[in-house]
């Protein structure tokens, strides 16, 4: 008997619990010959602003033991690039787009959710709070409880669609960060974002990366992810989407476990571009093995 392996954020229905990660997936095009994109939960767009942006100068990737960095600086085709250009491809597919997001005021995150908002085949919105508020001395929305509640209550008044907010990880208290959000009206919680790193040069006696820091992600963040899920789901009422090293199914189900009600595979796809196609079959192969009916009877199970 196959076990049952979809999911609800939300109102968001999907067929597993599976996603891409922001960032790490193009606008979801790009990786369609290389993953069959109906086999997966849903996928995530690059990050999207009011106008395009180059991003960062180069070397903006480097490999560290364990892991990558990346200070791609947000380069994304602006919204208007994004629906001219990239929606008509999200018709062919049927399996929900998810459009993540970011401004640099409230305002900015509002106009974008209200644009978003209005275009079918996105099926749900995620903030990324993890920018500096320029209007605030430059003090990062997604650090400061009070500047992520006004974003996410800015969005909250723009749409109806589910409302995903992706926390950062580098805060003293994520919790406190998931309670201001889940007031303000966030419907789900990503966790996490990026942490801060660096890379260094000895030779050269320089960065390796040409903006100096950069966010580093993939196995050796795992840890730390699984104690962040596990201490945002204990505290809030809302589903979390588990982000953080995840590289095969084993992976993704440590994260149910803790309480993720989903996952997001991110660096995983730059190493095997099917990634996450090939962890959501062995979630269900592996559940089928033990005889487990239900994939949501596994969310926040962990035991002692």
């Amino acid at each position: 008997m196959k076990p049952v392996m979809s999911v609800e954020i939300g109102s968001l229905k999907l067929r597993n619990p599976v996603m891409t990660a922001s960032g790490t997936f193009g606008y979801g095009e790009e990786f369609s010959q290389y993953v069959d994109l109906e086999k997966i939960g849903a996928f995530v767009t690059k990050g999207l602003s009011l106008k395009p942006r180059a991003g960062n100068p180069t070397p903006r990737i480097v490999e560290t033991p364990g892991g990558m960095l990346n200070a791609i600086g947000l380069q994304n085709v602006g919204i208007d690039a994004f629906i001219q250009k990239k929606v008509p491809f999200l018709r062919s597919v049927n399996t929900p787009a998810i459009a993540n997001f970011f401004g640099y005021t409230p305002d900015e995150y509002a106009e974008l959710a209200s644009r978003l908002d209005a275009i079918p085949e996105v099926a749900a919105l995620e903030v990324n709070i993890s920018c500096p508020n320029v209007k605030q001395g430059g003090i990062v929305f997604g650090t400061d409880p009070g500047c992520a509640a006004s974003v996410v209550a800015a969005c909250r008044a723009a749409t109806k669609k589910t409302l995903i907010v992706k926390l950062s990880p580098n805060v003293t208290d994520i919790v406190e960060m998931a309670l201001a959000c889940e007031g303000a009206g966030a419907d789900a919680l990503s966790v996490i974002n990026t942490l801060t790193g660096m890379a260094i040069d000895l030779e050269r006696r320089r960065p390796v990366l040409a903006n100096v820091t950069g966010g580093l992600s993939g196995p050796a963040i795992k840890p730390i992810a699984l104690r962040m899920v596990w201490q945002v789901a204990r505290a809030v009422k809302l589903p979390v989407i588990g982000i953080g090293g995840i590289m095969s199914a084993t992976d993704a189900l440590e994260f149910i476990l803790a309480g993720a009600t989903a996952v997001q595979v991110g660096t995983a796809s730059f190493v095997n571009p099917a990634a996450a196609q090939e962890i959501a079959e062995g979630m269900e192969q592996w559940l089928a093995e033990r005889g487990i009916a239900d994939v949501r009877s596994l969310i926040g199970a962990l035991e002692g």
